[in-house]
C-alpha cells in the first residue's frame, strides 16, 4: 500500500486568507467604534468624496503594487527581487503567500487603500483630506500623462 502526502505548497493559504479577511473586517469595525466614540459621522460623505477616494485608491493600489518606491514593501513576499511591479508570490501555501498574493495585485490592495482612505478622511479628516485628495491629483496626473503620450504618438505617426 502506498501512501501519497498532499504538498502544502501547492495548495492556497486559505487560513492565511481568513485571517487577513478577519483583520480587514475587523479594522473597519474598530474604525467604526472610533468614529461613533469620536463622534464623527461617515454619511457627511459627498458624491465629491467618493469620486476623489476612487482616484486616490487607484494611484495608492497601484503605487503599492507596482511601484518602484514601494519595492521594499512587496520584496518579503515575493519570488525574486521586487522592482518592476510584476513579481509573483512566493509558493509558500501560508501567510507570505497570502501577503504577496495581495500586495502585487493592485485590485485587492485596493480594497485595503480605499478603506483605509476613507477611515482617515472620517477619523482625522484634516490629514485624510489631504492624504485623499493628493493621491487623487496624483492619479488624474498618471490619466493625463498617460493620455498627453498617447496623443503625441498618434500626432507623429
Amino acid at each position: 500500500m502506498t501512501v501519497v502526502t498532499e504538498q502544502r505548497t501547492g495548495s492556497p493559504p486559505y487560513e492565511a486568507y481568513a485571517a487577513i479577511m478577519g483583520v480587514f473586517v475587523g479594522g473597519l469595525a474598530a474604525a467604526g467604534l472610533a468614529a461613533r466614540a469620536l463622534d464623527r459621522n461617515p454619511a457627511c460623505q459627498s458624491p465629491l468624496d467618493f469620486a476623489v477616494l476612487s482616484a486616490a485608491a487607484f494611484k495608492a493600489a497601484r503605487t503599492l503594487a507596482r511601484d518602484e518606491v514601494s519595492s521594499f514593501l512587496r520584496e518579503p513576499f515575493v519570488q525574486g527581487e521586487a522592482h518592476e511591479g510584476d513579481e509573483d508570490p512566493l509558493p509558500t501555501g501560508d501567510y507570505r503567500q497570502a501577503i504577496g498574493e495581495l500586495v502585487t495585485c493592485s485590485r485587492c490592495v485596493g480594497t485595503w487603500t480605499a478603506a483605509a482612505l476613507a477611515t482617515s478622511q472620517i477619523l482625522a479628516p484634516r490629514f485624510g483630506r489631504l492624504l485623499t485628495w493628493s493621491l487623487a491629483a496624483a492619479g488624474v496626473n498618471d490619466w493625463l500623462q498617460a493620455g498627453f503620450t498617447v496623443l503625441t504618438k498618434t500626432a507623429n505617426d
